[in-house]
């Protein structure tokens, strides 16, 4: 009688359920601890990490003593999901995306081809639909979710360069601006186009791109011989949250016969409010959008987006036909999105996209956007009572400050401000240049984060600065 070994990959239902309650209780003590936590902490992340440098094991070892390596792991670094982290532009990880991302491995269902799953396809496509309703976007949009807005940008790019160039594109030119988020120069360098025809656009005092600057520069290329075809634009900038003028820019672009695409990872879910909408508006005429839901819809990391006005023109960019896929289903009502995008496998991110937004409703998040504008005005306002430098109204939720010490080195003051700030541990604040000025940074885009800890920063900012000028 042969013998059949336990198959240790397929545990029991009692045992998946118990391997589940212990990672239940892990997530369950993370989030209860978040707001005690230090909100950046290296303290023994090195030893921690070298314990980790070893060869792949023959034998397991048993989930609870793995399980507490990944609480310890979690606990190392910057706290990206707690209320203190204030650097940057935070993702928040509802607990409802989590739930989502899990059941969407357990499941692991392949939505890039619809008549795989064509349930769960058509739950993504409500999901993205939801993104192109939110900008006005006609019926024939069409959009994808990615890893990110780099792979957004990437995209769309891609898709301007195939659309407004065709395949002999070495003479096109895009136009961004030094406010401009780097993942646009790097997906033009990607998508072919040289770098030596990457315009820096002027911007305005606001840090907005300049309308006539960048009308000056079409005109100039054009005449030089090259072909102009795409302009970035911002909206919410990492640096100070500034938004270019959006409709000046399409008035430019249709004039001009340039793709107009919105890099609007950060600023593109303040669109849910009436603030956002009035602060935005334009940006329903552009041909594409880069949404980064894992910023201000608060979803964990690796959830972007890429919605396009005309998604046969996103198609035609990025579909080949393979004589393997045959036997599935031509697009019908839900699209494939293998052929809208430059990945054909990958995970199931609709869900963490749709779920939250089923279960708290838009509304919960409107609110939760409503109040981040708040706290940055607030933020804005005491600083300046304070006697910062704060040169940029927050247009979102990012406010860019120093202080101008009366003697010494105003960089070395500041430098030693954030420091002795973060070493508080209660928050997390990062440094930036803008136009060659060493500036501090508050962005207050977390959901967790509240006037309580808000007003914990500016102490800390106040206490610091007060320590300096002594």
């Amino acid at each position: 009688m042969p013998h059949f070994p336990r198959h240790p990959l397929e545990p029991s239902p009692d045992e998946t359920r118990q391997m589940g309650e212990a990672v239940l209780d892990l997530v369950a003590d993370f989030i209860r601890d978040l707001p005690t936590m230090p909100a950046f902490d290296l303290d023994g992340a090195q030893r921690l990490a070298a314990n980790l440098r070893e060869r792949a094991p023959e034998h397991g070892t048993p989930l609870p003593v793995l399980l507490q390596t990944v609480a310890e792991a979690a606990t190392r670094g910057a706290t990206t999901a707690g209320p203190g982290y204030l650097a940057y532009i935070p993702g928040g990880g509802l607990y409802a995306a989590a739930l989502a991302d899990f059941l969407a491995s357990a499941l692991n269902k392949y939505v890039s081809v619809w008549n795989l799953a064509p349930v769960c396809a058509q739950l993504e496509w409500t999901a993205i639909r939801w993104l192109c309703d939110l900008f006005g976007y006609p019926e024939q949009a069409r959009g994808i979710l990615t890893s990110g807005g780099s792979l957004a940008n990437f995209s769309a790019i891609v898709t301007a360069r195939a659309t407004r160039l065709g395949e002999d594109f070495l003479d096109g030119v895009l136009y961004v601006t030094g406010q401009t988020h780097a993942s646009s120069a790097k997906a033009a360098m990607l998508a072919g186009i040289p770098q030596r025809n990457v315009r820096i656009v002027p911007t305005q005092d606001t840090l907005a791109m300049d309308p006539l600057a960048l009308t000056r520069l079409v005109e100039e290329d054009r005449g030089a011989g090259l072909r102009p075809f795409l302009v970035v634009a911002s909206a919410g900038t990492t640096n100070t949250g500034a938004v270019d003028p959006l409709d000046d820019l399409a008035t430019i672009a249709r004039a001009q016969r340039l793709w107009l695409h919105v890099d609007a990872a950060y600023g593109g879910p303040f669109q849910l409010t009436d603030r956002g909408r009035d602060l935005l508006s334009g940006i329903e005429q552009a041909d594409s959008i880069t949404l980064d839901p894992h910023k201000a819809m608060f979803l964990p990391y690796g959830t972007g987006a890429l919605i396009v006005r005309d998604g046969a023109l996103l198609r035609e960019a990025h579909h080949l036909s393979a004589d393997y896929l045959q036997d599935l289903g031509a697009e019908d009502e839900i699209p494939n999105f293998s052929e809208y995008s430059p990945e054909l496998t990958r995970d199931f991110r609709g869900l963490r996209l749709w779920l939250p937004i089923k279960l708290h409703g838009l509304a919960a998040f409107r609110e939760a956007l409503d109040e981040k504008l708040d706290l940055a005005r607030y933020a804005y306002d005491s600083l300046r009572e304070a006697g910062f430098e704060v040169p940029w109204e927050p247009r979102l939720t990012t406010v860019a400050f120093r202080w101008i010490p009366e003697r010494g080195d105003t960089e070395a003051f500041n430098a030693a401000l954030l420091k002795q700030v973060n070493d508080r541990g209660r928050v997390f604040l990062s440094s930036t240049l803008i136009d060659g000025t060493y500036m501090l940074r508050i962005s207050v885009v977390s959901f967790r984060t509240h006037r309580d800890r808000v007003d914990e920063a500016l102490h800390a900012i106040r206490t610091a600065r007060d320590t300096l000028t002594r």
